[in-house]
């Protein structure tokens, strides 16, 4: 005791910012001296900054008050029924979501919900008869899900794009995914899960859904803490996919462990590392953005460059159109392929073109290592784009069924340089380098 009263202030402030902040707390009631610097509120400062991502000191509710140590205590009791280091884990996974929204996408951000209360939590429990894991429980308190307003879908003609998790179009079928508040996860478990045939007192509940008119449903399985998406058959046969690995779930109602993690946590957190990373972007449709799902980066996203035109492609499994006991169409796979022309335009044999123009396809769609389709045809979705130098990105989606989990396409299309009415040249391939169909260890 007399060594750390020796000691002098600064570096006191730099043992005790070492600490858990309970420890700290703990130190100041062994000496006036300890006290004291357990007091100050630079010390609180980096506990709020490292525990919270605090810059400010604010309350849980966003409101600023008179000191970093009031913060800290304000959150400590607010969630002093939870593990303090899960609560510390969510609302980091919270934050990065809400930053990435907030800066490429502020109209999502808005639609999320101030948190709910643990008397909210609590009615819906009692109401639907089940237990939430205590993650998803937290995720609630920092964010009732989302609710979107008349204007929000004001520009869309499909419903509303703003969704968080986002989703993927082709064809006719456009899927943007976003978060129920709890009184829509008691209206929706109530009505679809009767539908189903589970058991009455079944321990599902609906916690996510498409909010356009193509249907796709989330079920968080509330006994196991795993998170279920529902495939085509869902009415027919209750068929439904894990979305995160069974693995990695952990210890969803046991307050007494470190690790709790049900895949409620683990998905938002995978989502937002790969908003992050830039592993999926915005997509900037006429009049709406939404998030897309096709992956932007290698290994996912292939990328190939002939003669001065750009082909990326990359796909996306689709769920909610699989066939689990269909013989040949059990996988669904939506692919996104967008081509552009460099700035310094198509070079063939030396000679620089101004534009060039798409004319013909050729694919090469493999299940696992088998070719079960090899397709020629003209244009693409019935269009010959014509590219130049500068232009946006032409953007087309399609989708093919798979037997497998697994496979790959591959292919190339027929460019004239110049346009098919003026032609300048022969047509000359591009190609479309090999991209993967694989049905992922999560599922969005």
């Amino acid at each position: 005791m007399m060594g750390l009263e020796a000691v002098g202030d600064l570096a006191l402030h730099t043992i005790l910012s070492k600490l858990e902040a309970e420890d700290s707390a703990r130190a100041a009631c062994v000496s006036k001296k300890l006290r004291a610097s357990a007091s100050e509120d630079s010390l609180w400062s980096h506990f709020c900054a490292r525990d919270l991502d605090l810059s400010q000191p604010l309350d849980p509710h966003g409101n600023l008050t008179p000191s970093f140590k009031e913060s800290y205590q304000l959150w400590r009791e607010a969630f002093n029924m939870y593990p303090w280091s899960l609560v510390k884990r969510v609302k980091k996974c919270w934050d990065k979501l809400r930053n990435w929204l907030t800066i490429n996408f502020p109209e999502a951000e808005s639609t999320l919900n101030k948190g709910a209360s643990e008397a909210d939590i609590q009615e819906l429990e009692k109401i639907l008869k089940v237990k939430l894991p205590l993650p998803t429980r937290i995720l609630y308190r920092f964010h009732d899900g989302q609710d979107f307003e008349d204007k929000h879908f004001q520009n869309s003609l499909v419903g509303c794009p703003l969704g968080i998790i986002g989703g993927y179009s082709f064809y006719n079928h456009l899927v943007t995914v976003y978060l129920l508040p709890l009184r829509q996860v008691i209206s929706e478990t109530k009505e679809i899960i009767p539908k189903l045939g589970f058991p009455v007192r079944s321990k599902y509940v609906v916690v996510a859904a498409s909010c356009t008119y193509s249907e796709k449903l989330f079920f968080l399985n509330c006994t196991s803490g795993q998170l279920y998406v529902g495939t085509g058959n869902l009415l027919a046969d209750e068929e439904m996919l894990p979305c995160v690995p069974n693995a990695l779930i952990s210890s969803v109602h046991d307050c007494s462990v470190d690790q709790q993690q049900d895949a409620m946590l683990l998905w938002l957190e995978e989502h937002g590392r790969r908003l992050e990373n830039g592993i999926i972007k915005l997509r900037q449709e006429e009049n709406f953005r939404s998030i897309s799902q096709f992956p932007e980066e290698s290994p996912l996203c292939s990328t190939a460059i002939t003669n001065g035109v750009k082909v990326r492609a990359s796909a996306v499994f689709v769920p909610e159109q699989a066939n689990l006991q269909h013989t040949s169409l059990k996988y669904s796979f939506a692919y996104s392929i967008r081509m552009s022309l460099l700035p310094e335009g198509c070079i063939i044999n030396g000679m620089t073109f101004s534009s060039c123009q798409l004319h013909w396809r050729h694919w090469i769609i493999r299940a696992k290592d088998v070719v079960i389709a090899d397709v020629n045809g003209e244009a693409v979705v019935g269009q010959y784009p014509l590219l130049h130098p500068g232009d946006s990105e032409f953007v087309y989606e399609s989708g093919t069924p798979l037997p497998f989990s697994s496979g790959s396409i591959e292919g190339s299309f027929a460019f004239i340089p110049g346009s098919l009415r003026e032609p300048k040249g022969g047509p000359f391939d591009v190609a479309v380098a090999q991209f993967p169909l694989q049905v992922p260890d999560y599922i969005f």
